[in-house]
């Protein structure tokens, strides 16, 4: 493990019953940064975000967090992470600060540094004038910022967040990063989240694509993209499979067919739409160029689009 690493992931297997949900999965997770796990849903992140969290026992493999064991160093691990499930996990019965109480006494936190503490933490966040309402009161932006006041009380090391902005409007998923953001810059948390939304990665340091439980690809989303290189043009006709054998006999390169659209990957991609078009007049009923986006990375490594969704896991 590199003394730059913070999680450290090596060969990493689990099944249920005969499907394997996590297929030799190997990873690092530097300090200081922001790393997305980007899959659909049954990818495998669920399961891994379990193992990290020691919620389960991988079937093989190993991981670390900060050189502990999440199989037998379990309280130590604990101590290190902070948790963000996707499902909420505030008492809505109790007011903002009484969950943050709450929260702080299952790590030994008392008296008046405990509520200092959250103090801090609501003011932060922007929600220390509702500190004294009930949670079920709040929006779902609100509880989404109590719900990180929660999991950063005890000053943990690495944020673990599973597809934390569930249920979020756009607006809200936004400023969610920009907390990430914050933490990493000024007080150095790592934050390691699981996703399925594409503008969410884009602002990761660094991202792995997980698919069927294997890691196909990690980089930084910018290198990603330079990867595939040139354009992406996706073409709507009547019979696309037919068209796209067609494109593909007479001008060769990458071409497919997802969700009935042929999707066509070219260098210069601007000045290949008049050679398409004087090559199959009539048969185009439109054509849209762009360049590459996380979702065609997601394409262009497994073949289907990020929502085909498989067995959840």
């Amino acid at each position: 493990m590199a003394e730059t690493s913070i999680v450290h992931i090596q060969s990493l297997t689990h099944r249920y019953g005969s499907r394997v949900a996590l297929d030799t999965v190997s990873l690092d997770v530097e300090r200081a940064s922001i790393f997305g796990l980007l899959g659909p849903n049954g990818g495998g992140k669920t399961t891994l975000f379990k193992i990290l969290t020691t919620l389960i026992t991988p079937a093989s493999g190993s991981a670390s967090i900060n050189g502990a064991d999440v199989v037998t160093q379990c309280d130590e691990i604990r101590n290190h992470i902070g948790v963000v499930f996707q499902n909420p996990g505030l008492d809505d019965k109790l007011s903002v600060m009484e969950n943050l109480i709450h929260q702080g006494h299952l790590y030994g936190m008392r008296g008046e540094s405990l509520r200092t503490r959250a103090g801090e933490l609501l003011e932060r966040f922007g929600v220390s004038e509702r500190a004294c309402d009930r949670v079920e009161t709040l929006s779902g932006g609100l509880k989404r910022r109590v719900e990180l006041a929660k999991g950063l009380l005890h000053r943990p090391q690495l944020f673990i967040l599973d597809e934390p902005s569930t249920g979020l409007d756009p607006a809200a998923r936004c400023g969610l990063m920009d907390y990430l953001v914050e933490l990493r810059d000024q007080d150095g948390v790592t934050s390691l989240l699981t996703t399925h939304l594409m503008d969410e990665a884009d602002r990761c340091d660094r991202i792995g694509i997980l698919d069927q439980g294997k890691l196909v690809a990690i980089d930084t989303p910018a290198s990603l993209k330079e990867k595939i290189g040139g354009d992406v043009l996706t073409v709507c006709t009547s019979n696309p499979s037919e068209f796209s054998e067609k494109v593909t006999a007479r001008f060769g390169g990458t071409v497919d067919v997802i969700d009935g659209v042929v999707r066509i990957e070219r260098e210069n991609g601007h000045s290949f739409v008049p050679d398409l078009i004087e090559s199959f007049p009539g048969e185009i009923d439109s054509i849209t160029l762009g360049k590459p986006t996380l979702d065609d990375v997601f394409v262009h490594l497994t073949g289907h689009r990020l929502g085909d969704d498989v067995t959840q896991y």
